[in-house]
Parts: structure tokens; C-alpha cells; sequence
């Protein structure tokens, strides 16, 4: 699952991922992801942080909150650059944080190790 208000991100990563074998669905916000997450159970959320409706800390922290999501790895992809955000991110459930730009092989080795 793909959270992140930017279309063209979207767009790449799901290319990407999809030329990589995996499976894509996405969402443009925040109450979108948070519901995708729940209804499709995916093997790994890649989590704007920076989201209209609800920030992707929120979404996070109500995931890993909730004893049925908690297993599913959230990778932060993200502007936010400082470490008091990726501290932040951590703290709320991310199980990594990636900042924008990224290099995408640094993101599907990241993506791979998850999801082993």
C-alpha cells in the first residue's frame, strides 16, 4: 500500500514495485490509507507523512496500536528531513523512515528486507 498525496509518486513507485512483482494499491490521503490498510491487510505500507485528512504519524500510531495491524511493516517516505521527525516517525510506528529524495534501490532493498 502506497500512501501519499502526490500523484506522480504514486504513479512511479507503483510502476516500479509492479515491474519488481509486487502488488499496488494506494491511497491519496490519510482516511483513504488508513482504510485500505484495513481492508486489504497489505504486506507493507510506504507512509507520507504529510497527508491531507490525517498525518501519516496518526495513521501509523493507529495501526500499530490496533493488536490485528500491528504486524504490518511502515516504511516512511517523506520530506521531513529533520531528526526530531524521523525520531518522531519511529516513535510512532514506522519500522523505517526514508526521506525525498530517495534512491529507489535503497527503497526496494529496504522493502525487501520487510517483507522477508
Amino acid at each position: 500500500l502506497i500512501v501519499d498525496d502526490e500523484h506522480d509518486i504514486l504513479e512511479t513507485l507503483s510502476f516500479v514495485l509492479e515491474q519488481e512483482g509486487y502488488e499496488c494499491c494506494t491511497a491519496l490521503n490519510g482516511v483513504d490509507g488508513l482504510n485500505k490498510a484495513r481492508s486489504e491487510n497489505p504486506s507493507l505500507i510506504l507512509l507520507d507523512i504529510m497527508l491531507p485528512k490525517m498525518n501519516g504519524y496518526k495513521v501509523a500510531r493507529l495501526l500499530k496500536f490496533d493488536e490485528k495491524y500491528r504486524h504490518i511493516p511502515i516504511v516512511m517516505l517523506t520530506a521531513k528531513t529533520r531528526d526530531a521527525d524521523r525520531v518522531q516517525g519511529i516513535e510512532t510506528g514506522a519500522d523505517a523512515y526514508v526521506t525525498k529524495p530517495f534512491d529507489i534501490n535503497n527503497l526496494l532493498e529496504i522493502i525487501r528486507n520487510h517483507i522477508r
